[in-house]
């Protein structure tokens, strides 16, 4: 069979140099469709089931993060279902996926995709509760929804917890810690009975906006939108003509207030689980990073996926700080704020051959954040009494 490559599907994104051969193909990281960030792929080749496939990708130095790809290895799936990880080697210049597929058709991505349809299928498994409310906040500028979900039953002296996912919307571990979550929240499946949640829910209310960045996402976009903003550096002054997404989630925010607050990312380079808070940030009181250490020791004792050791250098963000959206909500509301970054490689404290990091190790960790979430309530309260 002739090789053929194919990325005309939901976050398809590579551009072909040349595949006559299943040995010598090469490839190239394109760009955001409105900004110069490239990272993310996601493409199909066929005719090539029993064949030795070697896949160059030609400019991966010049992509926007290349520590990325030191000790980085890409995912395949023949379903899209099951994703592993396969052979790839980075030489300062160019990146190579070398393996023999078992199938004529295999996908290769970034990391382990969220598909549109799943998104979908997310937000309307999770109406068929009676504890969550879906709401429209408006629509992205390729008329794609907003969508809010709110879970448990708003009433005095209860907590308002705002979960985001996928400001970037390569980052799809994000949807997936978020997945996760949702189903330990709501009892869903091995999750029945458990009486974690019952306890959050009857002293909190959770909006969670599944995908940030609906646009971005369906065009293979790394980290911005359809018109080239990034999400994460709009919160201090949104527009309705150039980050509609977080106009809407921000106002959203102010109608309900905001007590704890958390930010999902990954991060391309450092193989942790690390969180991103108000150290280094200017006006942050010694109060709010109190809060901030002892949630991370909750954080630690809830998953053993989770560190401290290694992650940002205070203040990396300098005088962008308050356009993140954690940073922003933190000094606005005087709340716990942080930015939740999980790897595109393997977790190096505990990595795993076949898969490294993925979707559902992403989600076990969106599971196990609801018990740290629910010992610093504990916390807060005993404070107060």
């Amino acid at each position: 069979m002739t090789v053929f490559i194919s990325s005309t599907f939901d976050s398809g994104a590579i551009h072909v140099v040349s595949a006559e051969r299943a040995d010598d193909i090469h490839v190239r990281i394109p760009q955001d469709n409105a900004a110069e960030f490239s990272q993310w792929f996601h493409f199909r080749v066929q005719g090539v089931a029993g064949t030795p496939c070697r896949i160059v990708f030609d400019n991966a130095s010049e992509t926007s993060y290349p520590r990325g790809w030191q000790d980085y290895r890409a995912v395949a799936s023949y379903d899209r279902v099951t994703w592993f990880r396969v052979p790839t080697t980075y030489d300062g210049r160019t990146m190579t996926v070398s393996f023999t597929p078992s199938h004529d058709s295999v996908y290769l991505a970034y990391f382990e995709p969220y598909a549109e349809e799943r998104h979908l299928a997310l937000l309307g498994t999770a109406q068929n509760s009676p504890l969550v409310r879906s709401r429209s906040l408006g629509a992205t500028l390729d008329g794609r929804d907003m969508t809010l979900l709110t879970i448990g039953e708003p009433g005095d002296g209860k907590r308002n917890i705002w979960i985001i996912a996928r400001q970037h919307p390569g980052e799809t571990m994000a949807e997936w810690f978020v997945e996760g979550l949702m189903r330990r929240l709501l009892g869903a499946g091995d999750w029945a009975g458990d009486p974690l949640a019952k306890a959050l829910l009857a002293e909190a209310v959770f909006h969670i906006v599944p995908n940030m960045n609906p646009d971005g996402s369906a065009r293979g976009n790394l980290r911005t939108n359809a018109a080239g903003a990034n999400l994460n550096r709009e919160w201090l002054e949104p527009d309705l003509t150039r980050s509609p997404e977080v106009f809407h989630v921000r106002a959203a925010i102010e109608a309900t207030g905001c007590d704890m607050f958390f930010d999902i990312h990954g991060d391309e380079a450092l193989p942790y689980v690390f969180v991103a808070g108000n150290e280094g940030v200017e006006g942050a009181s010694e109060a709010m990073l109190a809060r901030e250490r002892a949630y991370i020791e909750r954080f630690k004792a809830a998953s053993l996926d989770f560190q401290d050791k290694f992650g940002y250098p205070p203040g990396k963000h300098a005088a962008e700080s308050l356009k993140l959206a954690s940073k922003w909500i933190a000094r606005r509301f005087d709340c716990l704020s942080l930015t939740l970054e999980m790897p595109f490689k393997d977790n190096a404290n505990r990595p795993d051959a076949n898969v490294g990091w993925s979707g559902a190790r992403s989600a076990a960790l969106g599971a196990s954040m609801l018990a740290a979430i629910e010992s610093q309530m504990q916390a807060d309260k005993a404070r107060t009494v």
